[in-house]
């Protein structure tokens, strides 16, 4: 598990997302009540852009 993934993880649940499932492969599945939006987040996260990218779906800025 990749420290960005922590990072990521951990804004999600301040933020009120919930996981909803496990995903195929290292992917899990969120749920944001900011925008009632569901997506994906890969345990193996390494890319700046594509965090900024999850936090964009999820309704939240960019920390990245």
């Amino acid at each position: 598990m990749s420290s960005m993934y922590r990072d990521i993880r951990q804004r999600l649940i301040d933020a009120g997302c919930q996981l909803v499932r496990q995903g195929k492969g290292s992917h899990e599945i969120w749920h944001s009540p900011i925008n009632d939006r569901n997506f994906t987040v890969p345990k193996s996260l390494a890319d700046t852009s594509l965090a900024n990218a999850i936090l964009k779906q999820a309704g939240l800025p960019k920390a990245f």
